[in-house]
């Protein structure tokens, strides 16, 4: 366990430093959650009710977290094939899933840029008020969303073992769950069959325990104990999946670019 805890902590260090000298990392997590913040910031301005410009910034910073991990989660495999060391790092000797989990909570801990962005931005160009009501469990909240999101971001990357165009599937998932975890408009204005959907998706209660400790009027700790269920239901899953999915590439000869 200490050999394999140390791989994950030297594996993070290291994609941590990677993402963040990355151009389209930047790009991901920094500018682009700006630009969907100042929309919604103007929106939701014109409602007029207090805190909805909070509400608006920790939208669009959950937003870029997802998108900084749907996207680094298919990419790192992608960039480990196009570098040809994907098959040397499913032939190593720890589990695979051991060394694939540090890249999906690297890239997840990496769009955190994408929080901290929103809400300097809203707070210097648009006065967003930054008083929390309970700032010790919003403290608890953002890294207990980051981990869960990492953790689904290796349950996906799993599938993108086996299937080598892994982006164009990732293109596919940003904005509908965008949508389905109510990151910028509650999730009641949606259709029913939409909820129980949201529920197995790591962003509506990790911006749900975000909201309620900044803003008051809601139960923060479910939402957080909803992540750290879900995270563990994630890592289960990758781990069974990672296994199957890494026999039929290997059977299939699928690991490498050509």
């Amino acid at each position: 366990m200490r050999s394999y805890a140390r791989i994950v902590w030297v594996g993070l260090v290291l994609r941590v430093r990677e993402f963040s000298v990355s151009r389209w990392f930047i790009l991901m997590a920094v500018i682009q959650p700006v630009i969907f913040a100042s929309i919604a910031f103007y929106l939701f301005q014109a409602g007029g009710r207090a805190g909805t410009l909070l509400y608006a910034a920790l939208g669009a910073g959950m937003m870029g977290i997802w998108s900084s991990t749907l996207f680094g989660s298919g990419g790192a495999l992608q960039w480990s094939r196009w570098q040809g060391t994907l098959e040397l790092l499913v032939g190593s000797p720890p589990p695979f899933v051991v060394v694939l989990l540090p890249m999906t909570i690297a890239t997840s801990l990496t769009g955190a840029y994408a929080l901290v962005a929103t809400l300097l931005w809203g707070r210097l160009f648009f006065g967003v008020p930054l008083h929390f009501a309970n700032l010790a469990a919003f403290v608890i909240a953002v890294p207990a969303a980051i981990l869960t999101l990492g953790l689904m971001g290796l349950l996906m990357a799993s599938s993108f073992v086996l299937y080598r165009y892994a982006n164009a599937l990732t293109n596919l998932l940003e904005y509908p769950v965008w949508i389905a975890t109510g990151l910028l408009f509650p999730i009641a204005l949606l259709p029913g069959w939409v909820r129980p959907i949201s529920w197995v998706l790591a962003p509506t209660w990790g911006i749900r325990a975000m909201r309620h400790a900044a803003l008051g009027g809601g139960d923060v700790w479910f939402p957080i104990a909803m992540c750290a269920l879900l995270g563990v239901a994630y890592f289960a899953l990758a781990t069974v999946f990672l296994r199957i999915f890494e026999r039929a590439a290997r059977a299939r000869a699928t690991l490498s670019l050509s």
